[in-house]
């Protein structure tokens, strides 16, 4: 099955579907990975903060090793977490991901949060997470420039250790002022993307400053039920909402397939993640048909810009990286 590819400003040519990496269970991820490039993925989206890497890395490694790809085949994506945006500190975190990832080098390297937390020493607690102390649930923010950090993140990109750097969950004004500084522009801009949450203006910035855009958590509140949201826990599924189920009969697709479309159709890329081999499958086969511009228009209408990422909701003190 062919993928449609998105370039980037750098001239990388991107999968436009990729497979997600949160919440992949430790004990199983080499093997879902494995699948996952059997059943065509060659896009993956990681995170230092998903504390999966090394499990993650052995199914590349096998995949690599049997001949079903080489590595200049994939795209693998990680993000430098909140807890090593110090410049002093930003190298080794690559470094880390690398060594556990068991590559050379990432094809993209994104900064996971606008939030700078104090520094948690990998050999102390890896992944760090949000807390500044593992008996303690608290954030304690620390006092670093987005310029600093982007320097450093440069740094990896001349030194060879990424190909490509970019953000996620940034907002308007603090896209452009990164743009400004930068002398590498960021490639990426990965944001939370579902129909409760379209945010046609930002996506409208990007446009205009040639930054891609990735849409993480395309179905909406799924994800964050799993994990005892109680925004998403109150918050009807998407897959069963009325506009959504009707355009899924009138294509014979699954509500998943036309939550993918919607996106991929005005030109974003999407990760979406499955255990299952029979959705990995589903969730690749979504270029084979194409919305009408009502269909489009009807889905995105559903708009509450209600966002289920915020850390303004969940850490303590909240961080208010939205308001």
């Amino acid at each position: 099955m062919s993928i449609p590819t998105v370039k980037l400003a750098s001239g990388a040519t991107v999968p436009q579907v990729g497979f997600g990496l949160w919440k992949v269970p430790n004990d199983t991820a080499g093997e879902i990975v494995y699948k996952a490039i059997e059943s065509g993925y060659r896009h993956f989206d990681g995170a230092c903060d998903y504390g999966n890497e090394k499990e993650v890395g052995q199914g590349f490694r096998k995949a690599i090793k049997d001949g079903l790809v080489k590595r200049e085949d994939l795209w693998i994506t990680s993000k430098l977490w909140a807890t090593f945006h110090d410049p002093k500190h930003i190298e080794a975190a690559a470094t880390k991901t690398l060594s556990d990832l068991g590559l050379d080098y990432l094809d993209l390297y994104l900064i996971h949060f606008p939030l700078p937390l104090q520094y948690v020493d990998p050999a102390e607690r890896y992944p760090p997470g949000w807390s500044i102390a593992a008996d303690k649930w608290e954030t304690k923010p620390a006092d670093v420039p987005l310029a600093d950090t982007w320097k450093a993140m440069e740094g990896l990109v001349e030194k060879g250790l990424v190909k490509n750097i970019g953000v996620c969950n940034f907002q308007g004004g603090l896209l452009l002022d990164l743009v400004r500084s930068a002398r590498i522009k960021p490639a990426m801009l990965q944001i939370e993307h579902h129909p409760y949450l379209v945010q046609p203006q930002l996506l409208n910035l990007c446009k205009d400053l040639g930054i891609a855009v990735t849409a993480y958590s395309s179905f909406g509140p799924v994800s964050y039920r799993e994990i005892q949201s109680p925004k998403a826990a109150g918050t009807p599924l998407l897959a069963e909402n009325e506009v959504v189920t009707k355009v899924a009969e009138a294509h014979s697709k699954t509500p998943a397939q036309i939550l993918l479309r919607w996106a991929v159709q005005r030109g974003l890329l999407v990760i979406p993640k499955s255990n299952s081999a029979d959705r990995q499958k589903q969730n690749l086969d979504i270029f084979s048909f194409e919305l009408s511009a009502d269909q489009v228009e009807s889905i995105s209408a559903l708009d509450k810009v209600l966002r289920f990422n915020d850390p303004g909701d969940y850490l303590n003190p909240p961080q208010r990286i939205f308001a």
